[in-house]
């Protein structure tokens, strides 16, 4: 009975939607695996006809492109995965009642909850936190270009180490200029990347904690704990390294800012250019 009812819809199989200027395809079977939901009444109860769509004939939906991939996976598993500080729960919750699915609202619902009470003590710990990054990013002793560009990001690290009550909220700023060149067309080999030094910026205290023996202390060797530094320096040259030693205590990356010029190392403009850039990775722990 069921292969007949499938086979007496007016839809295809494979349904193309675009969300807010997204395209997804999916199958029709995941558009109706909720039943009374605004996608299943769509799709069970109305004819191709009577749906919008846009331009190319795909079905369109006037809501969050970008959220609707969480709707499409919990249609798909009856459950769903959000990353690492994800920041979009009350947004998400309000898809969710649009397309009519309250088992995945009321899922949400407590999250929302949870992250939009403020407690004193969150105020409290925001203005030392608002005074770390002001510190962080001032302190360091190159002036960032004006043309350096800043984008936020989202964690990468899919486990991410919880922090135990002794370890301290706060920011480090890492920062390394860099070098590469391209050779010539003929010539097939080329330095990438190559580091001269990695620069620590941000709290004494935090600095050693994270990075230990590896960190070069002789340039401000008497610095009290609690004060700031943008002298210390890293005794290996891999950024990598840096990276996985600070997800490791909990740090995650929140912005960046870089800049580049190229040279030539002679007035001859087939000798090799000469890249050079610095560049600054903001990372925070909350």
């Amino acid at each position: 009975m069921a292969h007949s009812e499938k086979q007496r819809s007016p839809f295809s199989d494979i349904i193309e939607l675009n969300v807010g200027g997204q395209v997804y395809v999916t199958r029709l079977g995941t558009l109706v695996s909720v039943p009374n939901s605004l996608l299943w009444t769509a799709f069970t109860q109305k004819s191709p006809t009577e749906l919008p769509k846009d331009s190319k004939g795909r079905f369109f939906f006037d809501r969050d492109g970008y959220l609707f991939r969480y709707i499409l996976d919990y249609l798909r598993e009856r459950d769903i995965v959000l990353p690492d500080f994800f920041k979009e729960r009350a947004r998400l919750q309000k898809e969710a009642d649009y397309f009519q699915l309250p088992e995945l609202s009321q899922r949400l619902r407590p999250a929302v909850r949870k992250e939009n009470s403020v407690s004193d003590e969150v105020g409290a710990h925001g203005d030392q936190a608002e005074a770390a990054l002001a510190c962080a990013l001032g302190s360091t002793s190159i002036a960032t270009p004006t043309s350096a560009e800043s984008s936020r990001f989202e964690s990468t690290v899919s486990s991410p180490t919880l922090r135990s009550p002794s370890q301290k909220c706060g920011y480090i700023t890492i920062g390394y200029r860099g070098s590469y060149t391209i050779g010539r067309d003929i010539q097939t080999d080329a330095k990438f990347r190559r580091v001269a030094r990695i620069t620590v910026c941000g709290k004494t205290s935090l600095a050693k904690e994270v990075f230990g023996e590896t960190l070069n202390e002789s340039r401000d060797p008497d610095r009290s704990p609690e004060r700031y530094t943008s002298r210390y320096y890293l005794k290996y040259n891999f950024l990598e390294q840096a990276f996985d030693r600070l997800a490791e205590v909990g740090f995650r990356m929140v912005a960046c800012s870089s800049t580049g010029t190229c040279a030539y190392t002679s007035n001859d403009p087939n000798e090799d250019k000469i890249w050079t850039s610095y560049t600054e990775y903001v990372f925070a722990r909350d």
